[in-house]
């Protein structure tokens, strides 16, 4: 694929070429066959909270500072010591790895992994509990095996939100690696589905439909990516300009679209002038886990990415009750998915909704259970006589 030009002419070669190395890739991360040997070590603790929010990097970039300092939880931190001396035998060298150059000796602590399995943590934050993961660091070849990086990263797929903490000295070298490792393992950051429609059927061969001009895919191409993976009969139906790698996407079937933020650590040891320059990524917050600078805006861009809304409770004759809000999803949120948070039972006995917040056009209001609420709404429900 390196050495193939891309173009039109070669696009048919390159798409048969992308959905064998991705069915390739999957019966390398889910072998078919069951062996005796029994489970291994889990890296997964019990969800919490409203939303999970995952730590990840490369070793010793900060995150189990970060995570300490956000939530009070311990997690290991490592202190890395340098030594710079004469070339020859080191005392107590036992786990110590040497680079023995001409005249002088750089030895670092070969255990640089300080982190070694899931230490779980929760931050309460605009009413919210939300569980933060601070992972063991991954390197690169995460996703084929090394450093339990498959282990890692199936945790992260577990997450409703990524923390990618980087290192701010290198942080687009860092980033491409673990965006890379990342979509090897079927997680896509900061995108939305493609919005293309996948069905199989028994019968009637392959029906292509598109409701906008396919510029990177034509039917020919389609039909052979389909065929690879021994698909030949089903309807598929593009309303976007589809990549090869959009469609392979949905034939797999197994793709998170998780959004992520890129955390910048160790701001403390670059000048005013280059912290513009980081300010331009996109998704990234400048922080310095250590002095807990910049941490207020990190929040707040945390809980705009989980999209979290609250919604207080009105009890009748009461005030509104601000200390404990419920706390929903922002799509589809609805009165019936407000009723459905507290009590299931609570919508069988429903009669209305009175609604005051931003989402009625007066105060109080009464609605039904498809209502759409808004961000601070506040809510008392009318149960049947």
């Amino acid at each position: 694929m390196a050495r193939t030009q891309k173009n039109k002419a070669t696009s048919y070669h390159l798409g048969l070429l992308k959905a064998k190395l991705a069915k390739l890739r999957r019966e390398l991360l889910m072998p078919s066959g069951g062996g005796g040997g029994g489970p291994g070590v889990g890296f997964d603790v019990q969800k919490t909270g409203v939303a999970r929010v995952g730590f990840v990097g490369f070793p010793s970039v900060g995150k189990s500072t970060l995570m300490s300092k956000l939530t009070g939880t311990h997690s290991e931190v490592g202190q890395y010591a340098f030594c710079v001396g004469r070339a020859g035998t080191l005392p107590g060298n036992v786990g110590i790895q040497a680079n023995f150059g001409p005249a002088e000796t750089r030895v670092q602590s070969a255990w640089e992994f300080t982190t070694l399995t899931t230490v779980p943590g929760v931050i309460h934050y605009k009413g919210a509990k939300i569980q933060i993961l601070d992972l063991p660091g991954i390197i690169e070849g995460a996703k084929d095996g090394k450093g339990r990086g498959r282990q890692v990263i199936a945790v992260a797929r577990t997450c409703s939100l990524i923390f990618l903490v980087l290192d701010v000295l290198k942080p687009l070298g860092h980033k491409r690696v673990i965006e890379k490792e990342l979509e090897g393992f079927g997680i896509r950051l900061n995108r939305e589905p493609p919005a293309i429609t996948f069905r199989k059927k028994d019968k009637g061969g392959i029906n292509i439909t598109s409701i906008v001009p396919l510029t990177n895919l034509d039917n020919d191409a389609v039909k052979a990516i389909l065929s690879e993976y021994k698909i030949h009969n089903a309807d598929i139906s593009f309303k976007c300009d589809a990549t090869v790698d959009d469609l392979i996407d949905v034939i797999e079937g197994n793709r998170l679209y998780i959004p992520a933020i890129y955390v910048l650590n160790k701001i403390d040891q670059i000048s005013v002038e280059e912290l513009d320059i980081i300010y331009k990524i996109p998704n990234s917050i400048p922080i310095s886990a250590h002095h807990e600078w910049n941490f207020d805006d990190l929040l707040a861009l945390m809980w705009e990415k989980l999209n979290l809304c609250r919604i207080y409770t009105k009890p009748k004759g009461q005030l509104p009750d601000y200390s404990s809000p419920v706390i929903l999803r922002q799509q589809g949120l609805t009165v019936e998915d407000f009723c459905n948070a507290i009590h299931k039972q609570l919508i069988r006995d429903f009669k209305h909704a009175l609604v005051w917040g931003s989402s009625v056009k007066f105060n109080p209001q009464k609605v039904g259970k498809d209502h759409v609420l808004a961000d601070e709404d506040v809510v008392q429900i009318v149960k049947k006589i």
